[in-house]
């Protein structure tokens, strides 16, 4: 009921955007800059492979298949605060497809969310960050899909939108309103003096579309910020699947402050680094279809434009590493119930300095997941578990328990409120019933069972 509250609230804040702009705005251009790039019929193998590399880097796979089906071929479920929505068929197939696309109409819909016959596209796809993709990349992609995807034939699923919600002329004003227009330039690598850098940025903020997940929104749904012109820009804090997405800017507690590097790249290409690694699926998929196949190239400048981005100011979660919590656990001196239930639960495995096992278990001192101001993934990590995959360079998958069935809500609130206190983290308890808001998302228990003699 909170759910449909809040998305009847955003559609009534979207009616209210309709009534002060609807003169302006009554007769919404659907027509883009033409694309500069011309194709053969048969562009070379090349120019296919291009765009076979940008689509793993855009992630198309994981939005366009579905659990089962064939490549791109669409049906995939997205959840959005609207309901699901189901991704479209991106092979050449003509009929369910985008066979009959020109190269126009492609990047009319991938940068400017605009389908083959004028209707705006939910931003569910991330036309806002594609839009700041060059000519040439667009062309690339084009060829790819075209020459290089096999056609599927592939039955169109109906959003699980509910009325007045589904109406969809409002999302031409959201467009409007929010996305950058039509005519805007694509990016522009001559802000940043290091190519590498730029090259980072462009992969961040395009292909990538880091900030889909990374950036917060406002209540009309839109990125607080497209580029790093704003601190709001990949600061994290939006709820996916569950999971809230971390902060990529440089704060030492929450963010990414004290990673190196190498660190990042280690993460984008394994899930892991030696101290840290992924929590949750929806980064866990990214990783696993995405950016373990970039070039090292690539990762290296995507973790130095990262690495530029300064912290964001406020009262963030902070960490100054003490040994005190860790000299007190080795001697057996547990200050409180939180305390008890570390060394009971978690210990044996993240040790009783919080440092973990190199590349397997994440150390809890100065984890910036563990630090995140908003606790709701480290509340459901410990409730529920969450499974570490396997990669090309790291195959061993790794995981973690839930303890929803051992745990009460307070005995959660009390070991999260010690971890986010101890070896110099610094951020904010963790309460009953915030353990209980969670719990009560997750999926029916299964308890533990004795296998019958």
């Amino acid at each position: 009921m909170r759910k449909f509250t809040h998305t009847l609230l955003v559609f009534l804040g979207l009616g209210v955007l309709v009534f002060l702009g609807a003169l302006s705005f009554a007769l919404l251009p659907t027509h883009t800059r033409p694309i500069a790039a011309s194709l053969s019929a048969a562009p070379d193998a090349a120019s296919v492979e291009r765009g076979r590399y940008l689509a793993v880097a855009a992630d198309c796979g994981a939005c366009h298949t579905a659990p089962g089906g064939k490549p791109f071929a669409g049906g995939f479920a997205i959840d959005s605060p609207l309901g699901a929505i189901y991704s479209t068929n991106i092979t050449p197939d003509p009929e369910s497809g985008i066979g009959k696309f020109s190269l126009d109409e492609f990047d009319r819909a991938v940068r400017h969310g605009i389908d083959d016959e004028g209707v705006t596209l939910y931003p569910a796809m991330p036309y806002p960050s594609y839009a700041s993709m060059s000519d040439a990349d667009i062309a690339a992609l084009y060829a790819y899909f075209m020459h290089g995807v096999a056609p599927a034939a592939g039955s169109e699923h109906a959003n699980a939108i509910p009325w007045p919600l589904s109406i969809r002329w409002p999302v031409a004003i959201w467009r409007k309103l929010f996305a950058p227009s039509p005519d805007a330039p694509a990016f522009d690598a001559s802000r940043y003096v290091d190519p590498v850098v730029a090259r980072g940025a462009y992969l961040v903020r395009g292909p990538g579309h880091c900030g889909s997940c990374h950036t917060p929104r406002a209540i009309t749904l839109q990125e607080k910020s497209l580029d790093d012109s704003s601190p709001a820009f990949l600061a994290g804090g939006q709820e996916i699947g569950g999971w809230v997405a971390v902060n990529l800017r440089g704060n030492v507690g929450d963010g990414l402050g004290l990673w190196s590097k190498e660190e990042i790249v280690a993460t984008l290409r394994t899930a892991r680094n030696a101290e840290q690694s992924v929590t949750g699926a929806p980064m866990s998929d990214v990783v696993v279809h995405s950016t373990q196949n970039l070039t090292e190239a690539d990762l290296q400048a995507m973790a130095a434009y990262l690495k530029t981005l300064p912290p964001t100011s406020g009262d963030a979660p902070k960490f100054a590493a003490n040994p005190a919590t860790a000299a007190a656990l080795a001697k057996g001196q547990e200050a409180n119930r939180g305390a008890q239930l570390y060394d009971d639960n978690c210990a044996a495995c993240h040790h009783t300095d919080g440092a973990g096992s190199p590349k397997a278990l994440p150390q809890i001192a100065g984890n910036s997941s563990a630090l995140a101001q908003d606790p709701n993934s480290l509340i459901r990590l410990v409730l529920a578990g969450s499974a570490l995959p396997g990669t090309t360079a790291a195959p061993s998958p790794l995981g973690m328990p839930g303890f929803a069935w051992r745990l009460s809500n307070e005995e959660v609130a009390q070991l999260l409120t010690f971890i986010r206190s101890s070896w110099g983290n610094q951020a904010s308890s963790v309460t009953a019933g915030e353990v209980a808001r969670v719990r009560g998302s997750l999926k029916p228990l299964t308890l533990p069972t004795t296998p019958a003699n």
